[in-house]
């Protein structure tokens, strides 16, 4: 099995001041998909320009044709499914089909707190995410929809003319507990993961490899409980927040270790930071250049 090879753009940039540029630089290195954050601030970047999601990704499919784009990861935080799928099913009908949902539970950052409401819990984030996204799923899938939930409600919602992609675009799952997994087998067409967060800043790339096993052995029990099929769940690494951090963009020789070690796990795609001076993701652009050029030649 191939191991596909995709970058995160952070929206931070003007789209006529490198933002444009960036994506259109993507498509032409050849990366599978290009993702970007979707939130409303995040981290070290709040006090700085960030830009929102879904129109940057509507612009990038203005200026690309090939390249795959998508969001890693929307979250509940602050987002409706109802509002949420009409927004996705424009987008995907823009880009001609090129779109990938990366949804996750979300966090409890500044998005958790931006609309003025309290943080959720974990088991509340859970218990949210739950109901999130099989209703996604069938208000990407179905004309019409109507559901009443604990937490989210749908009325007569109507998305005709429905995702170009069929029978709905393709979510990329983040998850590491058993109920988020359990959405991911039910509803993913791929799995994401960043490693244990525990072991970001004393943990061992040795330590980081035996963690992602053991999601990995889960994720595979939980398929064989819901009756999935494994073979048809790409799994996705989103890197930068393991212990190897920047490490594997040293080098072209550095980044095909890490990926081989990672492809004898079962991945089967890895994501990559563009780089980002001054940042946890600063990385040599060149180096940057040429993992994207002859890595995956080297992976196959």
């Amino acid at each position: 099995m191939s191991l596909h090879l995709s970058t995160v753009i952070l929206p931070y940039r003007r789209w006529n001041e490198g933002g444009r540029t960036t994506w259109t630089r993507a498509e032409q290195l050849g990366f599978r998909t290009a993702y970007t954050y979707d939130h409303l601030s995040w981290r070290s970047f709040r006090d700085g320009p960030w830009f929102g999601a879904v129109p940057t990704l509507t612009a990038a499919a203005g200026v690309t044709e090939r390249l795959r784009l998508g969001t890693l990861v929307t979250s509940p935080n602050f987002r409706h499914p109802v509002t949420l799928a009409k927004e996705l099913i424009s987008l995907d009908d823009i880009s001609g089909g090129r779109v990938t949902l990366g949804i996750g539970a979300g966090g409890s950052g500044f998005d958790a707190t931006a609309l003025g409401q309290d943080p959720w819990t974990p088991r509340e984030r859970a218990d949210r995410f739950a109901e999130f996204v099989p209703l996604l799923d069938r208000l990407l899938s179905e004309d019409a929809v109507s559901y009443e939930g604990d937490f989210y409600s749908a009325h007569e919602a109507r998305n005709i003319p429905g995702c170009v992609q069929r029978p709905r675009l393709p979510f990329a799952v983040a998850a590491t507990g058993p109920r988020g997994m359990r959405l991911a087998a039910r509803h993913g067409q791929a799995w994401v993961t960043t490693g244990d967060p525990k072991l970001y800043e004393n943990g061992t790339p040795e330590q980081s490899i035996q963690a992602l096993r053991g999601q990995a052995e889960k994720l595979a029990d939980t398929c064989a409980e819901v009756g999935r099929d494994m073979t048809g769940l790409d799994r996705v690494l989103l890197t930068g927040f393991t212990p190897d951090r920047t490490g594997p963009l040293q080098s072209l020789d550095a980044f095909v270790d890490f990926a081989g070690q990672h492809a004898e796990l079962g991945f089967t795609e890895l994501v990559i930071h563009w780089p980002i001076p001054d940042s946890p993701f600063a990385a040599d652009e060149k180096v940057f250049e040429q993992i994207a050029m002859e890595a995956p030649a080297q992976l196959r």
